[in-house]
């Protein structure tokens, strides 16, 4: 390698870092300008939308405000879902163990039928843990409810 060779060689590496360093900044920079629209968005949307002692007029605005609000809840049903998909997933990797009998012999199948038996009960105890706090919520919310009615 020539020397020209080597000293192209190096300023096409140092032109690519400076590249690169330029749209890091970019990054940077747009990073920054996100952070304060985000910031100044979510504090316009809280006050003036979901604050407001005014209800919206037409259905879109009053679902609306009850999402922003949190009294429309999404994590019951996408936890029902994950469950499912987590069930499903469980008993059809059990299977992967009877690929291992000829490697592992009598091991492979005890694996196959704990997976297949205790993997569902395992996902249903960690599934049903996670809902006892949306219970919880659910019940808390109630009784804030009944007490502010009896008022």
């Amino acid at each position: 390698m020539s020397d020209y060779e080597a000293y192209q060689l190096i300023n096409s590496l140092d032109s690519s870092s400076s590249s690169l360093d330029a749209t890091m900044g970019g990054f940077g920079v747009w990073a920054l300008i996100a952070i304060i629209l985000a910031i100044v968005g979510g504090i316009l949307v809280y006050f003036l939308f979901v604050k407001s002692k005014t209800e919206p007029k037409g259905k879109f605005a009053k679902w609306l405000k009850d999402f922003l609000s949190f009294k429309i809840m999404w994590l019951e049903p996408i936890l029902k879902v994950v469950y499912y998909i987590a069930t499903i997933f469980v008993i059809l990797y059990s299977f992967s163990f009877l690929g291992m009998v000829g490697l592992m012999g009598g091991v492979a199948i005890i694996m196959f039928f704990a997976t297949l038996i205790l993997g569902p009960i395992f996902v249903r105890i960690m599934y049903e843990a996670t809902m006892m706090f949306i219970m919880i919520w659910r019940n808390t919310r109630d009784i804030a409810e009944n007490t502010t009615k009896k008022k």
